[in-house]
């Protein structure tokens, strides 16, 4: 559990109900581009839309040595849950996982952001990594500000705005 100004935050696999809190915080407080891979149809959280949220999310219970390779957990921030990070191996280079977190509207701009970055890289370093990787886009400036209060290296492609960052992971 990482202490932020807004409280202590915490990352927690996602049994059924934890699950069912965070759909409901996405549907709350974010928009379905935002928190998860698209889904064909009308726009909104449609019935498609939180079916396909829930399968994503139960398909990668079994964690980063499951067949998915990838383990998300639910942000709880206060007791509630807020939001969303995930680790994930890749392909790529042996010790190396790759993150990514979104966060409720109602919940951005007080630290909260930070805190989980820190604790993706707790739980990376006990899965055994070394580095965490993460992507963003220049016009994300609070995800950039969260990447270097955690001591990223950053790279920006500046024809597309792409933000490549490599962290240590830290235990």
């Amino acid at each position: 559990m990482v202490r932020t100004d807004s409280g202590d935050v915490e990352l927690r696999r996602l049994g059924e109900e934890t699950l069912r809190e965070l759909l409901a915080t996405a549907v709350a407080d974010a928009e379905p581009e935002d928190v998860m891979p698209p889904v064909a149809g009308p726009p909104g959280w449609t019935p498609a839309r939180r079916d396909a949220f829930v399968a994503w999310h139960r398909a990668r219970r079994p964690g980063l040595d499951g067949p998915r390779a990838e383990a998300t957990y639910a942000v709880v921030a206060g007791g509630e849950v807020v939001g969303s990070a995930r680790l994930a191996r890749r392909g790529g280079t042996p010790g190396e996982l790759e993150t990514g977190l979104w966060l409720g509207r109602s919940a951005r701009g007080l630290g909260i952001g930070t805190a989980v970055l820190r604790a993706v890289l707790a739980e990376a370093a006990r899965a055994g990594a070394r580095a965490v990787v993460a992507d963003t886009n220049s016009g994300n400036r609070a995800a950039i500000a969260a990447l270097r209060r955690c001591g990223a290296e950053l790279t920006t492609d500046h024809e597309t705005g792409r933000v490549a960052a490599r962290l240590r992971a830290t235990g």
